[in-house]
């Protein structure tokens, strides 16, 4: 049996009196989904190795000036997606995700808060650096209207280890947001939850900020 992305119900611009942007990882679960789901590609114990590999290969890079990402971090997530995902048909990332979705450690106040801004009729958005290819399998159980997530280039319905977009952490996914209520705007009020430090460019765009801390 094929796997396919779920998709998101978007509403109508403008039917919603605000907006609550939330981060994924650390935020709505415990945890890292990107390792995660790796693991499920290509094992735990492979996925350790490649992720050490990464960083030595970033360090050395980052010192002749040659970094593939924008910062330190960007490059050893560039340098791990190309040597752990390239090649990999679409249909087995689409499984992986699955076997992902079963794992995930939810955190129930920020899940709450979720379904609250939602029962209170207002639009929901979830802003993560974790890939497009698995997301929508995460959150498929939840009223999400819009994902903004890393994307993955594919071609013949196969990974090529390239980011598509940029990177959706820090300064890349406040400007995602900010683009984003500029095209779906303007919005009565706006909500953001995330953990510190990386989310703290997005909450700074919004007018309720929550960080949320996960022991």
């Amino acid at each position: 049996m094929r796997t396919e992305a779920p998709t998101l119900d978007r509403p109508a611009v403008g039917q919603h009196p605000g907006v609550a942007f939330f981060d994924f990882d650390g935020t709505l679960v415990h945890g890292d989904t990107l390792p995660m789901f790796i693991a499920e590609v290509i094992g735990r114990r492979r996925t350790q190795l490649a992720f050490a590999d990464a960083i030595r290969s970033a360090g050395h890079r980052h010192l002749r000036g040659r970094g593939p990402g924008v910062d330190f971090r960007g490059s050893i997530k560039a340098i791990l997606l190309k040597r752990t995902l390239r090649g990999l048909p679409l249909a087995d990332a689409h499984a992986a995700a699955e076997r992902l979705s079963a794992k995930l450690r939810w955190h129930p106040p920020t899940v709450q808060a979720l379904r609250e801004h939602r029962r209170a009729g207002r639009r929901v958005v979830v802003a993560t650096g974790a890939l497009d290819v698995y997301m929508p399998f995460l959150l498929r159980d939840e009223a999400v209207d819009d994902l903004l997530a890393t994307g993955m280039e594919v071609q013949d319905g196969r990974l090529t280890g390239r980011l598509a977009t940029g990177n959706c952490v820090r300064i890349d996914k406040a400007d995602r947001v900010r683009a984003w209520l500029a095209a779906n705007g303007p919005a009565s009020e706006t909500w953001g939850y995330g953990n510190r430090p990386s989310d703290l460019p997005m909450l700074a765009l919004l007018d309720r900020k929550i960080v949320v801390r996960i022991p």
